[in-house]
């Protein structure tokens, strides 16, 4: 028999608890022994909830009992939570999270000291939730190059895109309506400012590239600009509009960015609504794949969780691959990637657009009588922001292409 603890009794916490009783019978099957959940840690009481019987308040409990082999944190934040796992990995146990920002802040950290003391320190619910791209990256793709990942990584602003999208509603109608059935938080704003997705591409990068991204060096924009107009023009241009984390591995090095670009309809990433999330990746072998699924929620997050704790289990006394090293890998300046972009301009003849951006094709809306849209050839941001400069006022907004 294994035995495991969980820190936290929240959504996730509670659904990793639903996880192992509802499939009992399966796992242990599966796993040839019995899995208990010994202990979850809370500071609240649940009178009359099944974990009442298994609750404790006090973490040395836990980190003391020389029974419990795996814990699950999902306890979220980088407080306790990073004290927590610190502890149990250094006592020897091993450590299961969905926690993207602990991962992204002190994965390298945690992730040494797991491996010095033989144990486990994994996280494939930190990035798509129930989408198993990590296990991915580690096993299947392990003989490929990987030269692109490029995904739709937070449900929250997917579905507010979406949503301004089919009807037409704005930002801040968007957000409420999200808030209002859970999909966002009272402050939303690590996912409306890209700082989710943007910690979530550092994870998946620093394991596809072999060493350490600190996501403090990514560029990052949120949708919080984005405008009914800009939806569109988007429709007019037969693409849409998604808040995409994206990572290439150029000869010149590695570039990181995170902002709206819109996308064409036959990208794979063009058909990916609500809620859900998505991760496109290119390797050198392999070509394109996409991995598509619930990027959140209670089951399948805790489903990924879950699933992590079983390889531990697994894998007692082994290592689980992972190619993150500590080495750190400095970031190419963002201005030097190349790409196109779609400039909304007014008060500019076609002469001074064609001048600045030979080439550039133009969309003209018949509602948008006092504005231009442009789409630039492909050239390198540095030189496109040095073009859009000598424009100053007249260009009222800009957005990145996706092809």
């Amino acid at each position: 028999m294994s035995k495991i603890a969980v820190l936290g009794y929240g959504t996730v916490g509670s659904g990793v608890v639903a996880v192992f009783n509802t499939n009992r019978e399966l796992i242990n099957t599966r796993e040839g022994e019995e899995i208990e959940v010994k202990y979850v840690l809370d500071l609240r009481d649940f009178p009359g909830d099944p974990v009442e019987n298994i609750l404790v308040h006090d973490f040395s409990v836990i980190v003391n009992d020389p029974e419990v082999e795996v814990v699950a944190e999902v306890m979220g934040g980088t407080g306790a939570a990073y004290q927590f796992t610190k502890q149990c990995l250094l006592a020897g146990k091993s450590v299961c999270t969905s926690n993207k920002a602990l991962v992204a802040e002190h994965g390298q950290e945690l992730m040494d000291i797991a491996r010095e003391k033989g144990v486990n320190y994994l996280f494939e619910a930190s990035c798509g939730g129930g989408i198993p791209i990590i296990r991915a990256l580690n096993t299947s793709l392990k003989a490929d190059k990987v030269d692109e990942i490029s995904g739709i990584l937070n449900g929250t602003t997917n579905y507010m895109l979406w949503k301004m999208e089919q009807e037409g509603v704005d930002f801040e109608t968007a957000l409420k309506e999200a808030q209002a059935r859970g999909y966002a938080e009272a402050d939303p704003t690590a996912d409306v400012e890209g700082h989710d997705a943007c910690r979530k591409i550092a994870i998946l990068s620093s394991i596809a590239y072999g060493k350490h991204i600190n996501y403090k060096d990514i560029y990052t924009e949120g949708i919080t600009k984005v405008t009914p107009d800009d939806m569109e023009y988007a429709k007019a241009m037969n693409r849409r509009i998604k808040l995409l984390a994206t990572s290439h591995h150029t000869e010149e090095g590695v570039y990181i960015l995170v902002a709206p670009f819109l996308v064409e309809e036959k990208n794979p990433l063009f058909g990916v609504e609500d809620v859900f999330n998505a991760v496109f990746v290119h390797g050198n072998m392999l070509g394109d794949a996409m991995f598509y699924g619930s990027g959140a929620g209670k089951l399948p997050t805790a489903s990924a969780v879950a699933a992590d704790i079983l390889d531990c289990i697994r894998n007692k006394g082994r290592l689980v691959p992972n190619g993150w090293a500590s080495e750190e890998l400095d970031l190419l300046d963002v201005d030097e990637a190349e790409g196109r972009f779609f400039l909304r301009v007014t008060d500019a003849s076609y002469d001074e657009i064609e001048e600045l951006f030979p080439g550039a094709e133009t969309v003209e809306l018949d509602s948008y009588w006092d504005e231009i849209g442009v789409v630039t050839k492909t050239m390198r941001q540095r030189e496109f922001k040095e073009k859009q400069a000598l424009l100053g006022e007249k260009v009222r907004r800009m957005i990145r292409i996706k092809d």
